[in-house]
């Protein structure tokens, strides 16, 4: 007997075939019933409290203090936009409107800003807000997720953390070293101050905006810091770039109490870039190995070995070796390596200022300074949630103790002046 034909075979399904959409038809299947069911026992509760008011529903209860007056429509949030629903309504005797305690706890803040700032943070475009929420299963009216709109609740959420930022005491903060740079946006400038406590922990102090890395702005800054009680009065590590206007204002601010730091990557840069390029590599070795030298004296020896030999053929280079040459200061005071390492460069407020371009990335075109402030204090206080202790906070003491024998040393030359 002739067997049957036979189809192509056809692979079974497996188990991880099955989970896939199991896992997402329980997922849209349980938003659906959290959404739906929320909705039912918010107007459950809304309902029951008028009822507590005025009675139930037809009765003529004696002595009752209010009674129902319709519903009619009210907005609430819910998943990141404004939702209509019914608001139970209720008058009292005398004719005022009362409100029920669910619906003033539900709409007393409007989360909506939060939620704002959070998605443009995370890089989502006020174009793509909506997109980026999840669809609602139940036929509720939604408004307040246009682009219009979140907008203007980043606007409202970026000012009021900017005026938090620039109001905040800064009297607690037991500020060890300090470091200041600024971020170029177009023709203007943004000015930052980060300090380091006697623990080793980073704290984001102010903003300034400027047209130029100027010697006003810096101090003026600075002037900022101290009027919200910053202490100027006792001596300092300034972890600086080599701009001329941020060395002055600091020593404007805090005279000769405050000891310099120029960024070593800074200076390597500065150099570099005076050099032509068959000559960077050998020049970087050099500056590299004084500045890996434990012995400050050899350091200076080496650095003043390269400025000679450049000298000759690329004197802009020579000059800008030797501009500032001597500020040297963390391996003059004899700190552990470690700790040497985070304090010889500005790369902390560097890695802050990648966090603003980070964010503002999508920004095509600037208005004015004040926009410029509101998006770096939104990045920066965002950025302060992730800060860690420096490397090497734990050897912070050895540093508190250089700066106040530094300290000490000045108090004996005023009292023998």
């Amino acid at each position: 007997m002739k067997k049957p034909t036979r189809g192509p075979a056809v692979a079974q399904p497996t188990i991880e075939d099955l989970r896939q959409p199991l896992a997402a038809l329980m997922r849209a299947t349980l938003l659906d019933t959290v959404i739906a069911a929320g909705t039912l026992e918010a107007a459950r509760m809304l309902e029951s409290q008028r009822t507590a008011l005025c009675g139930p529903r037809n009765s003529q209860a004696e002595g009752r203090e209010a009674y129902r007056h319709g519903s009619c429509d009210g907005s609430l949030v819910l998943g990141g936009r404004r939702v209509t629903m019914k608001r139970p309504r209720v008058r009292s005797v005398d004719g005022r409107e009362l409100e029920l305690p669910a619906w003033a706890e539900w709409s007393r803040e409007d989360p909506l800003d939060e939620r704002a700032l959070q998605q443009m943070v995370l890089g989502v475009s006020t174009r793509r807000y909506a997109s980026s929420l999840e669809t609602l299963p139940v036929p509720l009216r939604e408004r307040g997720k246009s682009r219009s709109a979140v907008s203007r609740r980043f606007v409202r959420g970026t000012q009021r953390q900017l005026a938090e930022l620039m109001r905040r005491d800064l009297s607690e903060v037991s500020m060890v070293a300090l470091m200041i740079d600024g971020i170029h946006f177009e023709d203007h400038v943004v000015l930052a101050a980060l300090a380091i406590d006697e623990t080793g922990r980073k704290h984001v102090l102010g903003l300034q905006e400027g047209a130029t890395e100027n010697a006003r702005a810096c101090k003026s800054l600075l002037e900022d810091l101290q009027s919200r009680g910053l202490r100027t009065d006792r001596t300092i590590l300034a972890v600086l770039d080599g701009a001329k206007a941020l060395r002055k204002a600091v020593k404007d601010v805090f005279g000769t109490r405050v000891l310099i730091q120029r960024c070593q990557e800074h200076k390597k840069r500065n150099v570099a870039d005076q050099l032509p390029e068959s000559m960077r590599p050998s020049a970087r070795r050099a500056m590299n190995e004084a500045y890996e030298s434990s012995d400050p004296k050899r350091a200076l020896r080496l650095l003043e070995n390269l400025g000679a030999r450049l000298q000759q053929e690329h004197p802009g280079a020579a000059a800008s070796l030797q501009e500032g040459l001597d500020e040297t200061t963390v391996v003059t005071l004899g700190l552990p390596r470690r700790l040497q390492l985070s304090l010889r460069t500005t790369n902390p407020i560097d890695n802050l200022f990648g966090s603003v371009r980070r964010v503002s990335r999508r920004v095509k075109r600037w208005k004015g300074g004040n926009m410029m402030l509101r998006w770096c204090a939104t990045a920066v206080l965002d950025a302060a949630t992730r800060f860690r202790r420096i490397k090497g906070a734990v050897e912070m003491p050895r540093l508190i103790a250089a700066l106040k024998a530094h300290e000490g040393t000045l108090d004996q030359e005023d009292a023998v002046a």
